[in-house]
């Protein structure tokens, strides 16, 4: 079986998704999903450079083709190039679970678990409306809440006005929601180590399952500030590219949950070698997941292979998002997703559908100090 093409299809629903369709010359192929919201154009654009590169290849020889491209090109790939990666690799764990009548999650080692816990998204521009929203999330069988840093109108986000907001979301949550509740405050990167420090310190109480992304991405460094002040589970990663910008967090045991995005970091290779790094050191995968469905079913697989997994990021349920242009997503039941039986991811591009979301360039939000300094969305 060799590789004969490459196809990149740009699409915009709710958000824009990068999907990308390897074709074989067997009849069979294979559907990825990168990383990189926003910068679309940029991941398209290292995809279509890789083409060339892979056109005749055995798509069975996937972590040879995965070290052609991160090497190949003499300086270490990153972020744009790894979400280019990404895709392509998932792609041909598609392509090998068809070839061999097995879902991609018999490639990785086989099922250690029967079902996928997840978390949604909820929010509301007041404590209540918060409140609110939870509770309907809880209602409806999800079972991990999971909320953002809020900031304020005019896209203004000023630290000691999030924090504060963010503690008394915590007391109301657990006021309204009492115990059993799994609660989770996404800060997105966006507070420095002394805001983080006292977000972290204030909300011991009220027990989270997790801060997340409480600090900037760039120095990992950073966190053994904020670990060994605070008892708070920490969970980080979503933006590191490879198993090397995991390395010290891992290592050091800086955090407690790895926030892997096989979208971003390289893809199904790559994120099962960060996963058993992870393993020797205890940390468990609350995977991020923001994108959409064919990443919604990559990473299912992943995470119904991996023995140290706490959580996915769904961001949508199945069939919430282009439930005609990706079929056969996977069922989603009381919080929980369901292991496919299909051969390889379980879902198919229905090409037909894709002139219906037709692709724009749309900018991820920008945030401010209330002094005009840009700081992280």
């Amino acid at each position: 079986m060799k590789i004969t093409d490459v196809t990149v299809y740009l699409v915009k629903e709710w958000r824009t998704f990068c999907f990308v369709v390897i074709d074989t010359d067997a009849g069979i192929s294979g559907l990825g999903e990168a990383g990189i919201t926003g910068r679309e154009l940029a991941v398209r654009g290292a995809i279509e450079h890789f083409k060339p590169l892979l056109i005749g290849q055995d798509p069975f020889r996937i972590e040879h083709i995965w070290q052609m491209l991160f090497r190949g090109g003499f300086f270490p790939a990153q972020r744009i190039l790894t979400a280019a990666i990404a895709a392509i690799d998932i792609a041909l764990h598609d392509i090998k679970g068809k070839a061999l009548g097995v879902p991609v999650y018999e490639l990785l080692g086989g099922r250690v678990r029967d079902r996928v816990l997840t978390y949604n998204h909820n929010g509301g521009d007041t404590i209540e409306e918060l409140v609110e929203c939870c509770q309907r999330s809880l209602d409806a069988g999800w079972k991990v809440l999971r909320w953002g840093l809020a900031h304020i109108p005019g896209d203004i986000l000023e630290p000691d006005v999030a924090v504060r907001r963010a503690i008394a979301e915590f007391a109301a949550l657990r006021l309204a929601l009492g115990d059993e509740a799994k609660l989770a405050l996404d800060v997105h990167t966006r507070l420095n180590l002394t805001d983080s420090l006292w977000l972290c310190q204030e909300v011991e109480t009220f027990r989270p399952f997790f801060i997340e992304d409480p600090l900037r991405a760039e120095n990992p460094q950073n966190y053994r500030q904020l670990r060994a002040r605070t008892t708070v589970p920490l969970a980080a990663g979503e933006q590191y590219s490879s198993k090397w910008d995991f390395r010290q967090v891992i290592e050091e045991e800086l955090i407690d949950y790895a926030r892997i995005d096989l979208c971003v970091c390289a893809g199904l290779t790559e994120a099962r070698k960060i996963a058993a790094a992870c393993e020797t050191h205890y940390i468990d995968l609350a995977v991020h997941n923001p994108i959409g469905p064919v990443a919604t079913s990559a990473f299912l697989h992943l995470c119904l292979a991996t023995p140290n997994f706490a959580v996915q990021e769904l961001p949508r349920k199945p069939g919430a998002s282009l439930p005609d242009l990706v079929i056969n997503q996977p069922q989603w039941e009381a919080g929980w997703l369901l292991p496919p039986t299909a051969p390889g991811l379980g879902i198919e591009l229905n090409k037909e559908a894709l002139g219906k979301y037709p692709f724009s360039m749309t900018e991820l939000p920008h945030l401010r100090r209330i002094d005009g300094s840009v700081t992280n969305w």
